[in-house]
């Protein structure tokens, strides 16, 4: 089973799945997974759990391409710019290239966070733990609240700054999943066209 936990990494590694607020708090944590482990995997298993991963009425995720669109969850446009660093000085030229840009610089707060967390606790980034797995998890788990904890009492210590970087149903029908899919693939389109337009009306003024 160890090769499981073998992804990218040339050691073993494990798949946590965390959503994060905008005040960079772990609002929901999932570890434990192989590290090769497909994200739309992880979420479905964070959904179906009793106490998991639940998105409130009307809002939804920002998350990243692997986790595809679906309800409360939504993703990138694939094949378009989307990381800050690939933009530089070039203009948006579409409103697909515009979604991306304010995508991304809305879920920095998650790179901003995880980067925060591993700051703080080094024992993270250790490539070789001398702990079983099950102590491994706990470990991610513990600190993410002891990093919540910190946040609570407003100690900026190891918080990056902004300026340094650039409820549902396995048993769904396959059918259902498919139009579940386009609507949400609808929902994103239609921000990104309204951003769109909004973007040239504040131009031209």
């Amino acid at each position: 089973m160890e090769h499981a936990f073998r992804g990218r990494k040339s050691y073993a590694t494990q798949n946590v799945m965390a959503a994060v607020d905008f005040d960079l708090r772990f609002t929901y944590v999932l570890a434990g997974w192989e590290g090769t482990t497909h994200d739309a995997n992880v979420l479905r298993d964070a959904l179906e759990r009793v106490n998991g991963l639940r998105v409130p009425q009307g809002k939804f995720y920002l998350v990243n391409a692997g986790y595809g669109a679906k309800p409360g969850f939504l993703p990138p446009f694939r094949g378009v710019r989307y990381h800050l660093n690939e933009w530089g000085n070039n203009p948006v030229q579409n409103e697909k290239e515009l979604f991306n840009l304010r995508h991304s610089s809305l879920r920095v707060t998650v790179e901003r966070a995880f980067g925060s967390l591993k700051r703080r606790f080094k024992i993270l980034d250790d490539a070789s733990p001398f702990f079983p797995f099950p102590t491994q998890v706990d470990i991610v788990v513990a600190c993410c609240i002891i990093h919540n904890w910190v946040i609570q009492d407003e100690s900026g210590d190891f918080i990056i700054q902004d300026s340094n970087w650039p409820s549902h149903s396995h048993a769904i029908s396959l059918v259902g999943q498919a139009s579940e899919h386009a609507a949400m693939v609808a929902l994103r389109q239609g921000i990104a066209d309204q951003m769109w337009t909004d973007h040239q009306n504040y131009n031209e003024n």
